[in-house]
């Protein structure tokens, strides 16, 4: 059994969907939402394993959407509009259904469904909703286990290196991101996220006390993690001491 959700503005791509499922007994639809603000809410309470999601609608797209979610479920795509297709893929959409679209090819989506389930492999991490905004981000998408989750990024204490990758530390928790370190430091908010070494990158907001110690610093944060400060960044330290 597959868990659905319907997310469309219009009654009649909803039904449409709704009509076209009826021939996949395995797919269970738990509701249906007419607006991306309602569409957050109930996915991130009946957690579905998929969700068909339209993109132009009433106070945030469908692309808003993902970035609000707890966890990504399987994103199929229904909407009018073409312009957004290589944008879907980007963010690792199951398929792309460009209405209006055939019951024949709503098989396809239906088949690819399958297969992606079927494999049961990880899918890449949809961090590219991070790297899409103009504005700093509030949350970014990382990967846990076998699922993708959000977190807020004022809960990450620090980030540090880790290979191609990059580790976000929180209180609770590690989670890896598939973007680099240098990557992450040009979005993020450069008021409260500053690079401190090649390997680090430190919350301002959760720095406990800084410790000098002959031409250098370190950092202790709040959850107890020291932090070096290299040579070469101490002038982002030094512009915070007044």
């Amino acid at each position: 059994m597959k868990k659905v959700i319907l997310v469309d503005d219009e009654a009649a791509g909803r039904k449409l969907i709704k009509e076209y499922l009826e021939d996949y007994p395995e797919f269970v639809i738990l509701g249906e939402a007419n607006n991306g603000v309602d569409a957050v809410k109930m996915i991130n309470e009946f957690k579905p394993d998929l969700v068909f999601l339209d993109i132009q609608m009433p106070g945030m797209t469908g692309f808003d959407v993902l970035t609000h979610l707890k966890e990504l479920p399987q994103i199929v795509f229904s909407t009018a509009y073409d312009q957004y297709a290589l944008k879907a893929f980007e963010v690792h959409a199951v398929d792309y259904l460009l209405k209006p679209y055939t019951k024949e090819r709503f098989k396809v989506a239906v088949e690819k469904l399958k297969k992606n389930s079927a494999e049961n492999k990880a899918r890449p991490l949809a961090e590219s909703l991070l790297m899409d905004t103009s504005q700093s981000p509030e949350r970014i998408l990382v990967q846990t286990q076998n699922k993708l989750v959000t977190i807020a990024l004022e809960n990450v204490i620090r980030i540090e290196a880790y290979g191609d990758y990059s580790k976000l530390v929180t209180e609770q928790q590690t989670f890896v991101s598939n973007y680099g370190i240098s990557t992450l430091e040009e979005k993020l908010n450069s008021a409260v996220f500053i690079r401190v070494h090649r390997s680090s990158i430190i919350n301002l907001n959760a720095v406990k006390e800084l410790h000098k110690y002959s031409k250098s610093y370190d950092v202790t944060m709040k959850n107890g993690d020291v932090v070096r400060v290299s040579r070469g960044y101490m002038e982002n330290i030094k512009k915070l001491m007044f």
